[in-house]
């Protein structure tokens, strides 16, 4: 079953084959500004299926794009490397996305891990 994202407009619209089990808190400063929550999928595993007005922002190294809907302003979804081992690993991307965005989706059934991303970089 596939769970469909949009932003407010609809002009970002993404898929994901499965749900996400965890959300991500991350205490950082753009993402405790823009209050998202973000599901980790590896970026063969995301379809962004419309993005018709995309906006990306880049900060301090760069090396995470935080994509946002230029017309409606919601934070939609990045790309990163994979942090999981606390190095960033190129080889392995990933698409994070917001999952405040997943459509028919029971947000609050899903725990939420907080990472300290204001003191981590």
């Amino acid at each position: 079953m596939a769970f469909r994202g949009t932003c407010h407009c609809g002009g970002t619209v993404f898929e994901v084959d499965a749900a996400p089990e965890t959300v991500t808190s991350c205490t950082c400063s753009i993402c405790s500004k823009r209050g998202a929550l973000w599901a980790y999928y590896r970026k063969a595993d995301v379809r962004i299926v419309k993005n018709e007005t995309p906006t990306t922002y880049r900060w301090q190294t760069r090396t995470v794009a935080h994509n946002f809907c230029a017309v409606c302003g919601c934070t939609t979804f990045t790309e990163s490397p994979d942090f999981s081992t606390g190095e960033a690993n190129f080889d392995n991307p990933l698409t994070n996305i917001n999952a405040r965005l997943l459509d028919d989706f029971d947000l609050a059934a899903v725990p939420v891990t907080v990472i300290d991303g204001k003191n981590l970089w």
